[in-house]
């Protein structure tokens, strides 16, 4: 956690110049950074729900040595618009599609975690063509039911601001002990949640509530690695589990983690990732 810590004291709060955008088919300015050579084979994250792209920043000095590493906020998050009314994972989808082609990407490693995974179950079952390799990350295929969904849009859409959310987000995220700590990398989380916006929340909840692709993974044909929070309470392991049992010949690793694998684990998440997408084919 002390390395993580220090790294992060080095990464965090870059520049806002380093964002780039783009406008979705809908009008909705979807803002991106890419870090790592254009010549190097294209890799897109997709982070959780309530943060921003800097999610990864413990992933990005290694990751770029390696690839053309494309992350973006949401729409409804970070430096993206916030379009009215509720969201759905085939938008969420396009929108990456839409990136892809506004930059001359035909085909992409994509790596996602949380909702980021729900993202990349979308694009492999309705565009395999555009993914490569696949790699889902603490996250699931359904999360239900809708009523739990609907009570968080209304009490989101009612608060009158982030505090409590994110204490609560927070909570589930991170071990108890990182919490109480509070260095840098909680920090760094607070203050992201703290800036969400409760309308773009509101809608990204909505896309988790109507998503269920339990039984469609299993058209996935990408090569796929599955990976798991042994102590995550938002997407189980039983989760994680389901998904790598379903998608053919998918892997599934686990860590000792709660929620955010990337940030626990950070050192070791990055040499799995590598790992897997430097694999020759079978």
């Amino acid at each position: 956690m002390t390395n993580n810590s220090a790294q992060l004291a080095t990464l965090n709060h870059q520049e806002p110049a380093a964002l780039s955008f783009f406008t979705a088919g809908d009008g909705v300015r979807i803002a991106y950074r890419i870090d790592g050579a254009d010549d190097r084979p294209a890799l897109i994250l997709a982070n959780s729900i309530a943060t921003t792209l800097h999610m990864w920043d413990l992933q990005i000095p290694k990751l770029a040595g390696h690839f053309r590493v494309v992350r973006y906020d949401y729409r409804g998050h970070g430096g993206s618009d916030v379009p009215a009314g509720a969201y759905s994972d085939g938008r969420l989808g396009r929108d990456v599609l839409e990136l892809m082609d506004w930059l001359g990407i035909e085909r992409a490693h994509f790596l996602g975690l949380s909702l980021g995974g729900w993202v990349g179950q979308w694009l492999a079952i309705h565009a395999p063509e555009r993914i490569d390799r696949l790699i889902l990350s603490n996250t699931s295929s359904y999360l239900g039911p809708a009523e739990t969904f609907d009570r968080s849009i209304a009490a989101t859409l009612a608060a009158p601001d982030m505090k409590e959310a994110a204490e609560t987000f927070l909570g589930n995220w991170f071990p108890k002990a990182m919490i109480a700590a509070n260095g840098p990398v909680i920090e760094q989380f607070r203050d992201m949640l703290l800036n969400t916006s409760r309308p773009g929340l509101a809608g990204l909840f909505a896309a988790v509530r109507d998503a269920d692709m339990r039984r469609t993974i299993a058209l996935i044909q990408r090569p796929t690695l599955v990976i798991a929070g042994q102590f995550d309470t938002v997407t189980s392991h039983a989760m994680g589990k389901a998904i790598a049992s379903t998608i053919p010949g998918a892997r599934l690793k686990t860590f000792a983690a709660v929620h955010f694998s990337n940030i626990e684990f950070a050192q070791a998440f990055n040499e799995e990732v590598l790992a897997f997408l430097d694999a020759q084919p079978a």
